[in-house]
């Protein structure tokens, strides 16, 4: 399969040559989009770089790394590339990996795969703590709002993307800012695309990071409320109704009552300086206990239905063969 990379380039000066130098021959097209960084990268590139690989596009303002890289997918979708990786332009992402990136999709087993710096202990022992507290807590967040449980390290930025993928993601919506990876992650459970994870370990040297974490927790929650909302919507009442469709809102239903009349409840006795009665504890407790019950059957069968046949396996077996004879039709989620 030919290959494309995309890097996004903002206060990347000092290392973005080194990466390009880095990236094998086994890369038909290099696209770098320098999203108005203030170092001018992209001048910089085409002034050092004789690479003819190298496609340099610009951006009159800085639209984030999400906006970066829907460019770069933009343009790319416009080579004869059918595998699309994208990569840091700091350093912190070896291109050498770039091979072992690919493979899952290049078997036709998954249609986007990702770095997962969580897989060994060596790895693990190289991050900074408090970033890996903050994956740790992102990556468990990550898997209830997108549905794929069996990921890990949802902010790992180093990515492949099968053409076939690519071009049911409704690229126009995906979030620009850093919260872009879950957002990929949400729109790839809409369509159904398979998902793995790849054992890397990042380079951490003297690179700032962009991200601003004030932002991230301003911003971030109601991003990851609005994404799993959708997802529920999407799959389990709009495109299809099974026993968890029935199971959450029991659930719902049961802890919605337990804690307002529990609490009701509670307050109650507690101005009147009471103790509740076993029929008023029941009342609130057996709801609560049947509740958690519905949940976790629900929550159950939500992981076992992860995507496990790939986009591309799928159309294989539709069109006999012949790829190209007919379009995967899945609906994208918005």
């Amino acid at each position: 399969m030919k290959l494309a990379v995309i890097i996004p380039c903002y206060r990347v000066s000092r290392q973005i040559l080194s990466v390009i130098g880095a990236i094998g021959v086994e890369v038909s097209n290099i696209i770098v989009v320098d999203d108005c960084c203030p170092e001018e990268s992209g001048k910089l590139i085409e002034r050092s770089c004789t690479d003819p690989r190298v496609e340099v596009i610009y951006h009159a303002q800085n639209l984030g790394v999400g906006g970066a890289l829907v460019t770069g997918y933009q343009a790319a979708l416009k080579t004869d590339a059918e595998v699309f990786v994208k990569l840091d332009g700091d350093g912190q992402m070896d291109p050498t990996l770039i091979p072992q990136i690919v493979a899952p999709i290049e078997r036709e087993i998954a249609d986007y795969t990702k770095g997962n710096r969580f897989f060994s202990l060596e790895t693990l022992e190289l991050m900074p703590k408090l970033r890996l507290l903050g994956n740790s807590i992102l990556s468990f967040v990550t898997k209830i709002v997108t549905g794929h449980w069996h990921v890990m390290d949802p902010n790992n930025g180093y990515t492949a993307i099968h053409r076939t993928a690519l071009e049911l993601l409704p690229l126009n919506k995906i979030d620009k800012s850093y919260f872009f990876e879950t957002d990929m992650l949400f729109r790839l459970y809409t369509i159904e695309a398979v998902v793995t994870d790849i054992p890397m370990s990042a380079l951490y040297q003297d690179e700032e990071s962009n991200m601003s974490l004030i932002g991230v927790a301003l911003r971030f929650p109601a991003k990851y409320l609005s994404r799993f909302l959708k997802r529920i919507a999407y799959m389990y009442y709009i495109r299809d109704f099974n026993a968890a469709s029935i199971q959450f809102v029991i659930a719902i239903v049961l802890l919605s009552w337990a804690f307002v009349f529990g609490t009701y409840s509670w307050t109650t006795a507690s101005m009147a300086n009471e103790f509740a009665s076993s029929g008023t504890v029941m009342l609130a407790g057996a709801p609560l206990i049947l509740g958690v019950q519905f949940l976790l059957a629900a929550i159950s069968y939500d992981v076992s239905r992860v995507p496990r046949i790939s986009l591309q396996q799928r159309l294989s077996k539709e069109t006999g063969g012949n790829k190209d004879s007919k379009p995967l039709t899945v609906i994208a989620g918005s």
